[in-house]
């Protein structure tokens, strides 16, 4: 973190989803988020992603806050949990809806696959195919996805810019239209089975928490992208971007909430030390 940009008040966020035990990652996440406000005076906020109740788990949700608090992280205010403001993110949602630019999407992922893998006259394929972007909201049906249509979004907003201030670039950045779409394609708004979707709740959370910059690992460079395209559409404010280096295993993958032999919870019962912990991620 030397030489990064520290701002007075900077507040920033740690947000994991309660479906797996939090690893290596989640602590090198975690503790540069909540170093980075301390040292700059500000705030450091602790909210749980649990919108997806099929997957969510109440030993993991307990995990994490034992974890953190071994760890020796303190968080200002209270917990937010997202599945106690469903209703927020359905009105940002009707707002993107009333600006005409979203439209109901009623393919399964194995029909993306499909589409996705069919031959491609010399381009690189998008994120969605676009099957049912030809539908309006009228054709909206019980169990239909609601997907935003990034090109007349980014139409709209015209261009976009964002302040990165991670160790691999520090600047700004302009938004390249043609890589968010490339990238991102038509972005999932509300889902059916879990309701408002992630790019969607990111966004409307940290404006309602007020968070100034957004810390998480490299590997989510690009989903910066789209949550961009939505502070501009909902008038929300603007946050800039710490992306750190991620943890690797001895392979070179990046460690996932699958990889249980780097849960903090296995370190802590073989007897390391939060010191440890910091050791072993590189601070």
């Amino acid at each position: 973190m030397a030489g990064a940009s520290l701002k007075p008040g900077l507040t920033t966020r740690f947000a994991p989803s309660p479906t797996g035990w939090l690893h290596l990652g989640h602590a090198l996440s975690a503790i540069t988020g909540h170093d980075r406000a301390r040292a700059a005076g500000g705030r450091f906020l602790l909210r749980i992603e649990d919108t997806d109740r099929a997957r969510c788990r109440p030993e993991y949700d307990a995990a994490i806050l034992d974890d953190l608090t071994w760890l020796g992280l303190t968080w200002d205010g209270p917990v937010l949990r997202q599945s106690a403001h469903l209703g927020d993110y359905e009105a940002a949602l009707d707002r993107l809806i009333a600006l005409g630019l979203c439209y109901p999407c009623c393919c399964s992922r194995a029909e993306i696959r499909a589409a996705l893998s069919a031959p491609q006259e010399g381009a690189v394929p998008p994120a969605y195919p676009g099957t049912c972007r030809h539908r309006t909201m009228a054709d909206r049906g019980p169990g239909d996805a609601i997907r935003l249509d990034m090109a007349r979004a980014l139409a709209a907003t015209g261009p976009l810019s964002f302040l990165e201030i991670g160790p691999e670039r520090e600047g700004i950045w302009p938004l390249d239209p043609a890589q968010v779409i490339a990238h991102d394609g038509d972005i999932v708004l509300s889902r059916r089975d879990i309701g408002p979707a992630y790019h969607l709740t990111v966004v409307v959370d940290d404006a309602r928490q007020g968070v100034t910059e957004v810390t998480r690992g490299l590997d989510l460079f690009e989903a910066s992208f789209p949550q961009i395209v939505l502070q501009a559409l909902l008038e929300l404010p603007q946050t800039s971007y710490y992306h750190h280096r991620l943890i690797r295993d001895e392979t070179g993958k990046r460690l996932a909430k699958r990889d249980d032999a780097r849960a903090l919870c296995r370190y802590r019962a073989d007897g390391a030390t939060p010191q440890d912990i910091r050791r072993m991620v590189g601070l």
